[in-house]
C-alpha cells in the first residue's frame, strides 16, 4: 500500500468515526467557556508584550526574555518551571519546559516554541492591531500557540481542574534553526516524549476544521564534484575528462529522473556553485566563484534539502542519491553528505484517535469536524521529535496568513475560540483512564 494510500485509509476511519460524533458539552466544559472568555483581551495582550520582544533565534537574550515572561505565567498557576541551557558553543538561547506532576487521567506533552525567524536586524519588529487582525513577528508562528497553551490551562487552573494531573509544557529555543547536534538540542524533548501518553503541537493552525496527523521529516544534502583543471579547448579528452561542472549537471539529472517519484518525497537543490576557485559560507548561505568559459572547471558544489514522510523514505532515497553520485563521469569524483534536521511523523492510528477527539470537541462546540491535514503542504516540527514514542496531533495554534514574512498577522477573532477548544480538549484527555 502507498503512503498516500494509506493516508487516506486513515481519513476514510477518521470520517466514519466522526458519523454521529455529537458528543454535547458537559456542565463543567460550558464553565471552562465561559472562564476562557474572561481572559480574551488579557490574552491578545500578552502576545503583544512577547511579540514585541525580538527572539530571533540567534538573539539568544531575547529568546531568554519571552521564555522568562511565560515561566512567570506558568508559575502563578501552578507549574514548576526549568529553564535548559545549551552548551555555549551551539550559540542557542536553550528551552523552558514548565510542568505539574499528578496521576489522574493521561500524561499530556504541550509543544509550543519561543524563537523566531526575525532577528535583531529584521525592520519587521512590532504587534500591530489594525481591526481584526495584528502583524507581528512571530504572533502566529508561534506566540500565538504559546498563548493557546498558557490561557488554556491557566482556565483550568482557575477552575481547580488540574488537580493530580500531570502535564508537560515544553516550549525549545530554536525550532526555527535547531542546534546541533540532536543529541543535545532535543534530549529533553525526547524524554518528555517518552513519559507521556499524547503529544499535542501548537504550531499554526490550517483553520478550525484541519489538524495535522502527519509531517515529513527535513534532511540537508551537499555535493562536491572535482574534476581536472585544463584548457576548455581539451574537454572530454582522454586525460582532462568531464570537468567538475558537468559532473554535478549529470548527477542533478539523474536524481531529476530516478529519485523523484515517490510518494510525499521531494528533495530541492538549493544553491549552486562551479569553477576554478569557489568559497561557500554555510552559516549565510551564500558563496563566491571564480572560473572561466575557457578552463575546465575543477571543483562545483551544491547544498539541497530533503523531506520525506518515513524513516524507511529517508534511508531508500539516500542510497539511491549515493549511487547516482559514485557513478563518476571521467576524470571527476564526487562524495555527497547529508546532515539531518528533524525527523518526519508518519501517519499512524493513533494519532487518528486523538485527532477523532479534538474533531469531538469542535463539533459539540459547534465548530464543525477536524479532518486530518495535507502533510505534503506542511514544514517540519518540533512534535516529529517525539512522534516515535507517543501519539500526537498538531497545527492547533492561532490562525492567520504569511508566516516567515513581514505581513504575518494572526486572526485575533479566532483566539478565544481556540482557547477553548484546547481547554476542552485538555480537560477530557487529562480525564481519560490511562
Amino acid at each position: 500500500m502507498s503512503l498516500k494510500k494509506y493516508f487516506l485509509l486513515l481519513l476514510g476511519i477518521l470520517m466514519t468515526f466522526q458519523v454521529g460524533a455529537q458528543k454535547r458539552l458537559n456542565r463543567t466544559e460550558k464553565q471552562i467557556l465561559n472562564k476562557v472568555a474572561t481572559y480574551e483581551t488579557e490574552a491578545i495582550n500578552f502576545l503583544e508584550k512577547v511579540v514585541n520582544i525580538n527572539s530571533g533565534t540567534f538573539n539568544l537574550k531575547g529568546v531568554r526574555a519571552v521564555g522568562e515572561e511565560f515561566s512567570n505565567a506558568f508559575e502563578s498557576i501552578g507549574f514548576e518551571t526549568e529553564w535548559i541551557e545549551m552548551p555555549t558553543e551551539m550559540n542557542r538561547a536553550g528551552h523552558l519546559f514548565a510542568s505539574i506532576a499528578g496521576s489522574e487521567g493521561k500524561k499530556l506533552l504541550l509543544i509550543g516554541h519561543l524563537d523566531t525567524v526575525f532577528e535583531e536586524n529584521s525592520p519587521f519588529q512590532k504587534f500591530v492591531k489594525q481591526d481584526s487582525i495584528a502583524f507581528g513577528p512571530g504572533a502566529n508562528d508561534m506566540k500565538g500557540g504559546n498563548v493557546i497553551v498558557l490561557y488554556a490551562l491557566k482556565s483550568l487552573y482557575e477552575l481547580g481542574l488540574l488537580e493530580n494531573k500531570h502535564i508537560i509544557v515544553a516550549f525549545t529555543g530554536d525550532e526555527e534553526s535547531t542546534g546541533k547536534p540532536l543529541s543535545i538540542s532535543r534530549k529533553a524533548l525526547i524524554d518528555a516524549g517518552k513519559n507521556s501518553d499524547i503529544a499535542l503541537g501548537f504550531e499554526n493552525s490550517t483553520g478550525f476544521n484541519q489538524a495535522t496527523i502527519a509531517r515529513r521529516g527535513t534532511s540537508s544534502w551537499r555535493i562536491e564534484s572535482k574534476g581536472v583543471r585544463a584548457h576548455s579547448s581539451g574537454v572530454f579528452r582522454e586525460d582532462v575528462g568531464a570537468g567538475a561542472i558537468f559532473e554535478l549537471s549529470r548527477i542533478l539529472h539523474q536524481f531529476y529522473e530516478e529519485v523523484k517519484g515517490e510518494d510525499l518525497l521531494t528533495f530541492n537543490p538549493g544553491t549552486i556553485l562551479g569553477g576554478t576557485f569557489l568559497e561557500f559560507d554555510k552559516q549565510k548561505s551564500e558563496g563566491t566563484v571564480f572560473g572561466k568559459s575557457n578552463v575546465v572547471a575543477q571543483k562545483a558544489i551544491v547544498n539541497g534539502g530533503l523531506r520525506f514522510i518515513t524513516e524507511e523514505q529517508k534511508i531508500r532515497t539516500r542510497n539511491k542519491m549515493r549511487r547516482i553520485v559514485s557513478q563518476s563521469l571521467p576524470l571527476t569524483d564526487s562524495n555527497i553528505s547529508f546532515v539531518d534536521s528533524y525527523p518526519s511523523m508518519k501517519p499512524t492510528e493513533g494519532n487518528a484517535a486523538i485527532l477523532e477527539k479534538l474533531s469531538e470537541v469542535s463539533q459539540a462546540m459547534g465548530q464543525g469536524p477536524v479532518s486530518a491535514y495535507d502533510p505534503s503542504k506542511r514544514g517540519a516540527a518540533d512534535i516529529s521529535f517525539v512522534a516515535p514514542y507517543t501519539n500526537g496531533v498538531d497545527g492547533l495554534g492561532t490562525m492567520g496568513e504569511d508566516a516567515h514574512t513581514p505581513q504575518e498577522t494572526v486572526d485575533l477573532t479566532t483566539i478565544n475560540a481556540l482557547i477553548q477548544r484546547t481547554a476542552v480538549l485538555i480537560y477530557r484527555l487529562t480525564n481519560e483512564k490511562k
